[in-house]
Formats: structure tokens, sequence, C-alpha cells
């Protein structure tokens, strides 16, 4: 991991899986192998829910640079200084600025120096919407927080990545009636840019293969089954191949997603939201993990929402965050900082 330093685990939503899970790995630390990691958080919530689950977690409240050393006796708490009294699947007034103000923290911890990665945990975009947060959820939140530290415009594309499947959706949380209307060339090709640099840089592949999806079935048949993968997808991957990018496409998705398939390219780039999850959470639902691209940090999430009726209960399965905390120590080995990708 980058200089030695920990990473910084955000909150998340206080009522979700979130502080369970962080609870949890950490008693595994060892025997997962796991990279020293501090949580952003108020150390008597922790304290209250790791008793609620009957778990003998002992803390540490410390500074970022303290955190490592303190990670293998005691789970390390940087402290947001605002009490949060939320319950299990209950959120409540204290949700949304905590959540808020722990993203926050990391953020400017990672961007300081102090700490080597953000490490998400999931929250609540209705509880945050509920609480007049500005942003459509975490990946642009980030994204401003990096611009507003940096200066630099700053263009976030997710990642849903598993050792089985890597894809990038181009439009994201969006209407599929809208997606004709907002998926253009250009936004296609700057993914490609974005996605080609960062899988090169961060995750240290030589040349990185990009397949890219049609929009349509069967790619469009040559204008026969709508006209966009001709006009619109095929000149995005003219002009990345131009740029000398692996790109090929565009490849009809109902073939892009079995074993051989899968083995001819690293990232697949999809036009909408479920053509790139649904694969992959087919293939990887309980280990797959968010990294957002483009931002001059690494940044990971477990690849699951908030799970409000698993909170609490100790049931919920740790896996994806057990992956996200070892994939961001792997990529801030490659690579700790980026500029921006024009």
């Amino acid at each position: 991991m980058s200089a030695g330093r920990p990473l910084a685990l955000t909150l998340g939503e206080p009522a979700g899986i979130g502080p369970d899970l962080s609870l949890a790995v950490w008693l595994k630390r060892r025997s997962l192998h796991l990279p020293p990691f501090y949580i952003t958080g108020d150390i008597d919530f922790l304290a209250a829910r790791a008793r609620l689950l009957d778990l003998d977690v002992p803390f540490a409240l410390v500074r970022p640079d303290e955190a490592a050393a303190a990670f293998d006796r005691a789970l390390p708490v940087v402290a947001l200084d605002m009490p949060i009294t939320a319950q299990p699947g209950t959120p409540d007034d204290t949700s949304a600025p905590a959540a808020i103000a722990s993203i926050r923290r990391a953020v400017a911890d990672v961007l300081a120096g102090h700490a080597a990665a953000v490490v998400t945990n999931p929250i609540a975009k209705n509880v945050l919407y509920r609480a007049d947060f500005a942003d459509p959820g975490h990946t642009e939140y980030l994204a401003r927080l990096a611009q507003e530290a940096t200066g630099e415009a700053v263009m976030p594309v997710m990642l849903l990545w598993a050792p089985e499947l890597a894809v990038v959706p181009v439009t994201i949380h969006i209407p599929l009636k809208n997606v004709v209307t907002q998926l253009t060339t250009e936004l296609i090709v700057k993914t490609g840019r974005i996605v080609a640099r960062d899988m090169a840089q961060r995750f240290g592949l030589a040349r990185p293969r990009l397949a890219i999806a049609g929009l349509n079935p069967h790619a469009g048949e040559a204008g026969t089954i709508g006209e966009e993968d001709r006009d619109i997808v095929a000149p995005a991957v003219r002009q990345l191949q131009s740029e000398g990018i692996d790109a090929r496409g565009p490849l009809s998705a109902d073939t892009l997603f079995h074993d051989r398939a899968r083995a001819l390219y690293d990232v697949a780039l999809c036009m909408y939201h479920d053509q790139a999850l649904i694969p992959i959470k087919t293939l990887a639902f309980d280990h797959g993990v968010n990294v957002t691209l483009g931002l001059p940090f690494v940044r990971t999430s477990p690849d699951h929402g908030t799970a409000f009726t698993l909170a609490g209960t100790g049931k919920a399965n740790a896996a994806s965050l057990v992956a996200s905390l070892k994939l961001a120590a792997r990529l801030t080995e490659q690579a700790p900082t980026l500029a921006p990708v024009t």
C-alpha cells in the first residue's frame, strides 16, 4: 500500500449494514490479511453497535497518521465530532450529516496525504435527498469534492470489478427512455479514455482491451434495428482506435459475457446501467467492487446497498467490503495520484 498509509473507510448510512460490516471485518483482519484502515465516525455509536451485535471490538480514537500503528490492537476511529443516534434499519436526523461528513473527512485525508485511498460504505440516497443533498449519488459527490480541492474538472467513471468480469456503464442512473438522448459519441470516447488510462496506470495492464457493447439488439444489425450503433457507437470506437486505444465494437451484448468472450477483453463498456450490472451481479453478486475511475485518488466501495433489513442482525455478507479494501490497497500501489483526463 502507498507509503504505508492506512485506508480511510467511511461510515456509510449509520442505520445500514456499513457499521456492522466494518466491525466484522476488523475482527477477521488477520485471517483475511486485510490492509490497515480506519473508519471515520463516532466512537460511541460504533461501540453501541458492537454491543448490539455482541462483538468484542476494542476501539482507538486516533489521528489518521496513528491508525496503522493502532490497527492490530484496536479498530482505529477518526472522530467526526458529531453525535450519531440512528438505530439499525431506522435512519434519523443524524444519518445524512454523519454520512456526508464521513465522506468529506475521508476524501480530505487522502488528498492531504494522510490516507492511501477512500473505501466507502453504502449510503441511502433517499435519506440524503431529504437532507437537501445536491448530488445524484456517491460518485458525483466524490468528483465534486475532488474538483473543489484541486481546481481541476473531474469526470468520474463507474467501474464494477470482479476477478470474473469488469464492466463500465457509460450512462448510469437515468431512465431507460433517456439513454438514447444522453448517449453521445463524445461521452463514449471520454469514458473510454479514462477507462484505458486508469486500467493501465492503476490496474497495471500494459494495453487494456476495451469491448464496446452495442446499444440495440445485435448491435443494431447495420442500422436495421436502430441507427444508434452505426451513428453514435461505431464512430466512438473508431476515435478510440485512432488514439491508440485497443477498442472493439459495437459488439452484440447478448454474446459479450460468456466465458470465451470474457477472455478476449479486460473491460466491457456498456451503454446503460442494467446492460453492465446484470452480468457482473450474476457472476459476482457477493464480491463485486465499485471503483470510481477518473478521480485523482483511489476510491472503492462494496457493490451493494444499505440492506436496512439486515442491519443489526449480524447476517450481512462482508465479502464485497473485504474485496473493496484489498483492491484499494492494490490500486494505490500502482499509481497513488493521477491527473485528470481531458
